[in-house]
């Protein structure tokens, strides 16, 4: 469980990585819903995604501008913290039937309908195809 102000240092992180947008129809990552599900979400990446909020600490104190410059500086380092707290928070936000709807998605599973995907360029995999083995074979 995230003490308080972890939980307004993650949803101030949330809304500077995802802000609303009036022109697309899409709610902030810190909206109350999509929050509540990324806060009820967090299960196994607690540890990790406390030690990322150690480095964002105070962040909700901020002004909008300056959330944002912590935000995008925090991104900047890269490594596993940082995927961890991005990956909590997009999961949750693209979960979201408002998120989808603008998207022009159906807001269900893709499962059991799936999903239509366009056909790409299958020669773009002819030089992995062709790339010599890399791993070890099995014993048989």
């Amino acid at each position: 469980m995230l003490s308080s102000q972890e939980t307004n240092d993650l949803r101030a992180f949330a809304g500077a990585i995802i802000p609303a947008s009036a022109q697309h129809g899409v709610p902030g990552a810190d909206d109350e819903k999509i929050f509540a599900d990324i806060v009820n979400s967090i299960g196994r990446d607690l540890d990790d995604l406390r030690g990322a909020l150690k480095k964002l600490a105070g962040i909700a104190d901020l002004t909008p501008a300056q959330r944002l410059e912590k935000a995008n500086a925090f991104r900047a380092e890269g490594g596993p913290l940082v995927a961890t707290a991005a990956r909590v928070v997009i999961q949750c936000y693209y979960r979201d039937d408002r998120v989808m709807r603008a998207l022009g998605q159906e807001p269900r599973s893709p499962f059991p309908k799936g999903h239509v995907v366009e056909q790409g360029d299958w020669s773009l995999l002819d030089q992995v195809k062709q790339r010599a083995p890399f791993w070890r074979k099995a014993p048989q």
